[in-house]
C-alpha cells in the first residue's frame, strides 16, 4: 500500500481530554510520519507544541480557512466550539475526516459514534460509505459498553438500567479543584476534633455540617457540596423527567452497536466524591436464563482490556474502584451475580477511566484507524 503524508488538525489540545489525548499519542506514536497542525482560540501566533514536526505557530481555530488543504481534524474543543465551526468549516468546501470528542455531532445521521473494539465493523462499513464524521461516545456510555457490550451484541439483554458513580473529573478541571477544595476545607474545619482521640461520632458530625451549609463552603461550580454528599443531578432536564446525561444511556449505546430492534437502557445518573474514574451498578434483564458462568466468560473474552472480578471482597476493593482502576485503560467488571427476582435478573458493576475509554482513547485508535484506511 502507498503511503503519504497526512496533514492532522489539532483542536483544544490543552484542555483535560486534549492533554491525555496528547499524552496517549506520544505514547503510541501516533503522529509520526505525519504533519500536525496545532489551533488555538486564544494563543494565536504563538509557538506550537513540537511533536516531531519542528517548529511552528499556532493557528487560529476561529478562521474555516485555516483548516483548507488538512486531511484530518482532531477537536477535544467542546461542543460550543464544534457547533459554531463544523458547518463553517464544512460550507468552505473541506471534505476531510472530522474526528470530534464533544457531544455536538454524536447523533447526526452522517455520524458513526466510534467504539472500535466494539463497534470496529460499523466504523469500517462507514467508511467504505464514505462516512467522514466520527465522534466519541458519552464517557459512561463507552465504559458500560467496554465491559458489557458483548451481552447485548449476543442478544441477551431485554433491557438494562444502569445507577452511575460518576467522578468529578467528568464535570471539568475547575470541578475537580472544587471537590479538593471543599475537601480541605472540611479537613480544616474539623482537625481540632480529629486531634483530639476521644471525641464522640456526633461532634465530628455536626462540625461536617456546620461546614457544609456555611455561606464560605466553595460551590461555585458543582452548585451544592459534593465532598461528604452526592448530587443526584447531571446535566439538563428532559422531557420525560431524566436528564440529558441518562438520555445518552439509551440513544448512545444502541447507536453505537447498531442494535435492531433498540434495547431500552435508563437509569439515574449521580456525581459522587471521586476524583476521577466513573463507575456504574447495573441491573439487566436477560432475554433468557443465561448460566453465569457463561456470562462471566464472554466478558472476560469480550476486548482485552476487560476483567472479570471475583465476586469477593478483597478482589472487589482491590480492583473494582476508581482508584484502583485511574489512569489505566483497564475495565474491571464484578460483582456478577443472579438476583432473587429471577433467574432472568442479573446485576453488575463496572468501572473505568472517563478520561481513557471514555474519553481520549476511542479518539486516539479512530485516528489510527483512519490513517490505516488512507494508507497513512
Amino acid at each position: 500500500m502507498s503511503t503519504r503524508t497526512l496533514r492532522i488538525g489539532l483542536v483544544g489540545w490543552r484542555g483535560m481530554v486534549g492533554s491525555v489525548l496528547m499524552d496517549r499519542m506520544a505514547a503510541e506514536g501516533d503522529l509520526a510520519g505525519a504533519e500536525p497542525v496545532f489551533f488555538s482560540t486564544s494563543q494565536v501566533g504563538q509557538a506550537a507544541p513540537d511533536v516531531g514536526q519542528g517548529a511552528a505557530v499556532l493557528q487560529d481555530a476561529h478562521d474555516a480557512a485555516a483548516f483548507a488543504g488538512l486531511d484530518i481534524i482532531v477537536t477535544c474543543q467542546g461542543g460550543a466550539w464544534t457547533k459554531s465551526m463544523y458547518p463553517q468549516i464544512r460550507a468552505a468546501g473541506w471534505t476531510g475526516h472530522w474526528i470530534d470528542a464533544a457531544s455536538a455531532l454524536r447523533m447526526a445521521d452522517d455520524a458513526v459514534i466510534v467504539l472500535d473494539p466494539l463497534n470496529r465493523h460499523v466504523m469500517d462499513e462507514a467508511f467504505a460509505a464514505g462516512t467522514n464524521t466520527w465522534v466519541g461516545g458519552n464517557c459512561t456510555v463507552s465504559l458500560m459498553l467496554m465491559g458489557l457490550g458483548t451481552l447485548f451484541q449476543r442478544g441477551w439483554v431485554e433491557w438494562m438500567t444502569s445507577m452511575t458513580y460518576q467522578a468529578a473529573s467528568g464535570a471539568g478541571a475547575k470541578n475537580m479543584a472544587e471537590l479538593v477544595s471543599q475537601m480541605r476545607k472540611i479537613g480544616g474545619d474539623a482537625a481540632g476534633l480529629l486531634d483530639a482521640p476521644r471525641t464522640a461520632a456526633l461532634t465530628l458530625d455536626r462540625q461536617v455540617s456546620t461546614t457544609l451549609s456555611s455561606d464560605g463552603f466553595p460551590t461555585a461550580n458543582f452548585g451544592a457540596p459534593l465532598a461528604g454528599s452526592v448530587l443526584p443531578w447531571i446535566d439538563t432536564l428532559q422531557p420525560d423527567g431524566s436528564t440529558r446525561e441518562e438520555l445518552k444511556g439509551h440513544v448512545e449505546a444502541n447507536k453505537i452497536l447498531g442494535l435492531t430492534p433498540e434495547v431500552p437502557i435508563d437509569g439515574i445518573c449521580v456525581r459522587v466524591g471521586a476524583m476521577r474514574s466513573h463507575a456504574q451498578a447495573l441491573t439487566i434483564k436477560l432475554t433468557r436464563d443465561v448460566p453465569l458462568a457463561d456470562i462471566e466468560a464472554a466478558i472476560a473474552d469480550s476486548t482485552e482490556w476487560t476483567e472479570v472480578i471475583t465476586n469477593d471482597k478483597a478482589e472487589s476493593l482491590a480492583k473494582l474502584t476508581p482508584a484502583a482502576v485511574s489512569g489505566t485503560l483497564t475495565i474491571p467488571v464484578g460483582r456478577l451475580r443472579k438476583l432473587r427476582m429471577g433467574p432472568e435478573y442479573l446485576t453488575a458493576f463496572t468501572v473505568g477511566d472517563q478520561l481513557l475509554w471514555g474519553a481520549a482513547e476511542p479518539i486516539r485508535r479512530t485516528l489510527k484507524i483512519l490513517r490505516e484506511h488512507l494508507g497513512a
